[in-house]
């Protein structure tokens, strides 16, 4: 079993920023690839970034150049840095742990998810 838990959301205007964070705990071993996603009301959930156990990452063409996304092999923690959010980033965020490799902002499997954390922008 993995447990995920997200941390880090919040409330900004336009053009600010914030860091998301999730903790990674449980059966880790094998979880080659970690994941954000994201949901906004109505609609579908999107992945929006993703990081394989080699440290390539891949973003959806909405973030790209302004989300960053990393971790900490250590400690097990996943990081998305979010700058220059914009009303549409609104949303609850999602990671998820799963297989590699990765491609427009998606690992190709994932099975574990966390409960989110919620960004709001206001324009």
């Amino acid at each position: 079993q993995v447990q995920l838990v997200e941390s880090g959301g919040g409330s900004v205007q336009d053009g600010g920023s914030l860091r998301l964070s999730c903790a990674a705990s449980g059966n880790m071993r094998g979880r080659s690839c970690m994941n954000w996603f994201r949901q906004a009301p109505g609609k579908e959930r999107e992945g929006v970034a993703a990081i394989d156990s080699g440290g390539s990452t891949s973003y959806s063409d909405s973030v790209k150049g302004r989300f960053t996304i990393s971790k900490d092999s250590v400690k097990n923690i996943l990081y998305l840095q979010m700058n220059s959010l914009k009303h549409e980033d609104t949303g609850m965020y999602y990671c998820a742990a799963g297989y590699g490799p990765t491609g427009g902002g998606y690992c190709s499997t994932t099975n574990y998810w966390g409960q989110g954390t919620q960004v709001t922008v206001s324009s």
